[in-house]
């Protein structure tokens, strides 16, 4: 493979895939509707943003001439059953159609741990019908299942980091919910390895790291290496839908969501029914050996 499409390439994840496909000198083609609003992509050898509309499906199978692959990135975490519908079903049936007009056969898809058809959040579950639509078309498709993901630039240790530096204590929904955070780095690499090996087609793969928390204490460690600890105080379920509602209400980015909450009712965990990044040859970092030096403090210094 010699050119690679990234669909959601100037998110978080897509920022550090393109990085690494560009370290192995692919081609890596980025459609964007603000390309001007990614500049750490537009300086990576061998890669091109361009201005379109991913939910136009003819501009996306004109755009996919000449390409060897498809990463599929895009997602969202908060919004309506309409939002989620478009965003991880109805985009991933014209990404599906596009390929089969350009003929592009490959196709990695990023799901989500804990997808489901009868998972309780719409999150989970427009995950779940994106990877349906997938696994019946012709493409030789690979889904990733990452688990919540970390690193420089996330927008979930760095979260609670930041809301700790301001708040005398943190409040705190799905405090006992489990979590296995995996790196982002891991998880591009992930995809490499799916995009490069012949042996992970027509598969699906969880992505998870090696270290099983709480997410009480994941918070509490995003206030230790930050530098700034605060007491967290486990909410009851009627107490945190209120205080998801009222931060759905807020203006600005949603940080929370009831549908955020719904998702915290199983944990965010590996089923061990399916392979994992040791299948890919992937050791997994630990927590402990990236995120205290992005937060703030270098680990064991407090």
């Amino acid at each position: 493979m010699k050119k690679i499409l990234v669909l959601g390439g100037t998110g978080f994840v897509g920022r550090h895939l393109c990085q690494a496909l560009a370290r192995l000198q692919y081609g890596v083609t980025v459609p964007s509707r603000n390309p001007s609003g990614a500049p750490a992509l537009r300086s990576l050898p061998g890669l091109e943003l361009v201005p379109i509309d991913v939910h136009d499906e003819g501009a996306l199978a004109r755009l996919l001439q000449g390409h060897d692959a498809v990463v599929n990135l895009v997602a969202i975490l908060h919004g309506s059953a309409f939002d989620f519908e478009r965003a991880h079903v109805a985009l991933v049936k014209k990404v599906a159609g596009a390929c089969a007009t350009a003929a592009v056969p490959r196709l990695v898809h990023i799901s989500a741990l804990g997808a489901g058809k009868d998972a309780p959040s719409m999150y989970q579950r427009s995950k779940a019908a994106g990877e349906a639509v997938i696994e019946a078309s012709p493409l030789d498709w690979t889904v990733l299942r990452p688990s919540v993901i970390f690193g420089e630039g996330d927008q979930f240790l760095t979260l609670f980091a930041r809301l700790q530096a301001v708040l005398p204590v943190m409040p705190l929904a799905g405090a006992d919910t489990l979590f296995q955070p995996v790196w982002v780095g891991d998880v591009a690499e992930a995809i490499v390895q799916c995009l490069q090996r012949d042996d992970t087609g027509k598969r699906v793969y969880e992505a998870c790291g090696p270290e099983r928390f709480s997410l009480r204490q994941l918070v509490q460690m995003a206030g230790r290496w930050s530098g700034h600890a605060r007491p967290v105080i486990g909410l009851p379920s009627p107490v945190a839908r209120l205080q998801a509602l009222l931060m759905e209400m807020a203006p600005g980015p949603t940080l929370m969501s009831r549908d955020n909450l719904d998702s915290m009712k199983v944990d965010n965990v590996p089923s061990g029914s399916l392979p994992g990044l040791d299948a890919l040859g992937i050791t997994p970092h630990s927590l402990s050996a990236i995120a205290p030096a992005y937060l703030g403090t270098a680990a064991g210094s407090r």
